[in-house]
């Protein structure tokens, strides 16, 4: 009978709780300890993250090691990672709570998280894919299903069609090259525009200041370090500040939703960070990642993922340069790492020119005359 009546009582409860807060909470957990800042400085930002957030109740877990905040709920464990890891596993397997803010968790390879940062120049907000974690060893292969991971998360937060960019970064322009390819095939993608004169969809760093794509797509190494900057540009590197963290986990077959912060985060990234978890685990980001996944399959992903990785045949085989003559004309959108090989891809083809760098990224130089017929050869070799 007495277990009856806790069930009862749990049930009541839950009622009540639902009618104060207008509805069902979503339950995330937090990592109570690991911060440079304290504990008590995570406990505050729970706090703060139910304040601005009554649709979500937080639960903490991991040793208790601060007083005065018994109105916080918690899953205590001893102080060892293990244990940690074990009860927030623990927590998610059993439905306890719908996803988790932890500071460190062991992601599988193919597993990525999706950053959020509050930009400065116009003050908006914007998805960084991908921040910790490894989609891919090859950083081409990484930031193609970074792209897709992105659209995912950005959608399970409410963003129903997010324009996308692609940083400016080595092997960018394959990148767009094999995105535009999957939208050529059918993949909904909607990529967004530099505000730089010369336009595209290959973006500058003034373009991530001024947010203006819904989704920056990067390798996972540049953007954590781009998750620091933005975080902590104001407060010199120590206490990260602004944003939403290093964000979600993604990827094929993963099940749950993990947030990752840093162990510099301060309480208002925190508490973004746990209403960011909330509302991707509320939009059901595994499903959603799984979805966009099939879309992104069916449109040929794989294929078009094999078609654009390195070609070292190439590199190592033995072109002459034709005779030299004036190169008054650049061809762009050839990417860093293979702006050598479509040089003697020219060669090949009785065609002189030279790599260099403009402000903008490498190009290929050659006389205006070959202008022509250099673009079909190299749209032929897949180089732009």
């Amino acid at each position: 009978m007495s277990d009856v009546r806790k069930l009862i009582g749990e049930a009541l409860s839950e009622i009540i709780d639902s009618a104060a807060h207008g509805g069902p909470r979503v339950r995330v957990g937090l990592q109570a300890n690991g911060s440079e800042h304290g504990s008590e400085e995570i406990a505050n930002a729970a706090r703060l993250a139910q304040r601005q957030n009554p649709s979500i109740q937080v639960v903490m877990i991991g040793p208790k090691k601060v007083e005065g905040f018994d109105d916080l709920e918690w899953i205590e464990t001893n102080d060892c990672e293990i244990d940690l890891e074990k009860a927030m596993d623990d927590a998610m397997d059993s439905g306890k709570v719908a996803g988790i803010v932890a500071m460190h968790h062991p992601f599988p390879m193919g597993v990525t998280t999706i950053g959020r940062v509050f930009t400065p120049a116009c003050g908006r907000d914007m998805i960084v894919a991908s921040t910790t974690g490894t989609s891919a060893i090859n950083r081409v292969e990484a930031m193609i299903r970074n792209a897709v991971y992105g659209i995912a998360v950005a959608k399970s937060i409410g963003k129903q069609n997010p324009t996308v960019g692609i940083l400016n970064v080595e092997g960018a322009q394959v990148v767009f090259k094999a995105l535009r390819k999957l939208k050529e095939n059918g993949y909904d993608i909607a990529f967004g525009e530099s505000k730089r004169a010369d336009g595209g969809s290959v973006l500058r760093g003034n373009d991530i200041l001024q947010g203006v794509v819904d989704v920056c797509v990067c390798d996972t190494l540049t953007g954590n370090v781009l998750m620091k900057m933005f975080s902590s540009f104001s407060t010199g590197g120590s206490y990260e500040a602004l944003g939403w963290g290093y964000g979600p986990s993604a990827g094929e077959g993963w099940k749950h939703v993990v947030n990752i912060i840093s162990r510099a985060s301060g309480a208002p990234v925190i508490a973004n960070a746990v209403a960011y978890c909330g509302a991707a685990a509320a939009g059901k980001l595994p499903e959603l990642v799984a979805k966009e996944v099939e879309a992104a399959k069916g449109c040929g992903l794989e294929e078009i993922i094999a078609s654009f990785m390195p070609k070292p045949a190439a590199a190592e085989e033995e072109v002459k340069a034709p005779a030299a003559e004036p190169t008054d004309e650049e061809i762009h959108g050839v990417d860093v790492l293979a702006i050598e090989d479509a040089v003697r891809e020219l060669w090949k083809h009785g065609i002189y020119a030279e790599s260099s760098m403009g402000c903008t990224g490498p190009v290929v130089k050659l006389n205006k005359s070959k202008e022509e017929e250099a673009r079909k050869i190299l749209a032929a070799a897949s180089y732009i």
